[in-house]
């Protein structure tokens, strides 16, 4: 490359970041202390992403509950209500808020006051309960009901094709068993419990089995967006975590839907790929090695 093309790459890049006013966001959700989802993924990669993240913990677990045995679980819901007492006294402001894992049904209707108090320009739910058709370890009927009056306040929900059934009251299908028109169906309803914006994750057609990726709708637009990548052939834990924090960080910094999208797909089959082959490393997700491309794609 010509120097003077580094010169100018160098000065718009420049310019950009000192153009850029950091964003300062929320995660509600849990602390797994070992197996690297939820808050302990969210944190490093919507801060890499370049945006403030604060962090309001719904329960501590030893490990989480996928593969472990024995795990301990610490509830942290009177925590929550002093916390956002606390915030609001020294008059915090929020660009953004991220649920993911809650302790338990209660606590929606705490962070349904909390997005009351705040009022953030966007409301990002992942309504984190159940995969592979059936609710996590410690989750009855009582969960679906409040991720459903939770979804309520959202701008934009991310379940998977569980969640997104559980939440709409529809058959499970599992992935590869439903067509472009049952998920186009099920995003439609998933906005009539309130959100403008839903987009369904894990998605797999019964054509094409070795794609997946994300389907959204935007209510207001009446416009579906989606973005695919390779299907591979092994399962982890965390990447509906990795997803959703790369999706709503990608948001707060004004990306497209279908920007954010793209992003949040490259980042999740990239964390997929790398822990392939290595035995030692089965709970998890590997995405500290992927957040330098991630940068790039900002």
């Amino acid at each position: 490359m010509p120097l003077g093309s580094i010169i100018l790459s160098k000065l718009i890049l420049r310019k950009n970041y000192l153009e850029y006013k950091v964003k300062r966001a929320v995660t509600i959700q849990d602390i797994s202390c070992f197996g690297k989802c939820s808050i302990t993924v969210a944190l490093p990669i919507i801060s890499a992403m370049g945006v403030e993240c604060a962090v309001i913990p719904t329960a501590v677990l030893s490990t989480h509950t996928g593969g472990f045995k024995g795990w301990t679980f610490r509830d942290l819901s009177e925590d929550i209500p002093k916390i956002t007492e606390h915030w609001q006294r020294e008059g915090l402001k929020f660009d953004g808020v991220y649920t993911g894992y809650l302790g338990s049904p209660e606590q929606a209707e705490m962070i349904e006051n909390f997005v009351d108090e705040f009022a953030p320009p966007l409301v990002f739910i992942d309504p984190v309960m159940a995969d592979n058709g059936k609710l996590y370890p410690g989750f009855d009927g009582k969960i679906v009901e409040a991720m459903r009056k939770l979804c309520k306040k959202a701008d934009i929900i991310t379940p998977n094709i569980t969640e997104a059934s559980l939440l709409t009251g529809d058959e499970y299908r599992e992935a590869g068993a439903y067509d472009e028109d049952y998920i186009k169906k099920t995003l439609v309803k998933l906005t009539e419990l309130g959100p403008k914006t839903a987009a369904i994750t894990g998605v797999r057609y019964e054509s094409a089995p070795d794609k997946q990726g994300v389907v959204g709708y935007d209510r207001e637009s009446g416009e579906f967006s989606s973005y695919y990548e390779e299907n591979l052939p092994v399962s982890c834990h965390g990447t509906g975590d990795v997803f959703a924090s790369t999706m709503f960080a990608a948001l707060l910094r004004e990306k497209t839907l279908l920007e954010a999208e793209k992003i949040a797909v490259e980042m999740t089959v990239d964390c997929i790929r790398h822990p392939i082959g290595d035995k030692e490393h089965w709970y998890s997700v590997k995405f500290e090695e992927c957040i330098p491309d991630l940068i790039k794609m900002l």
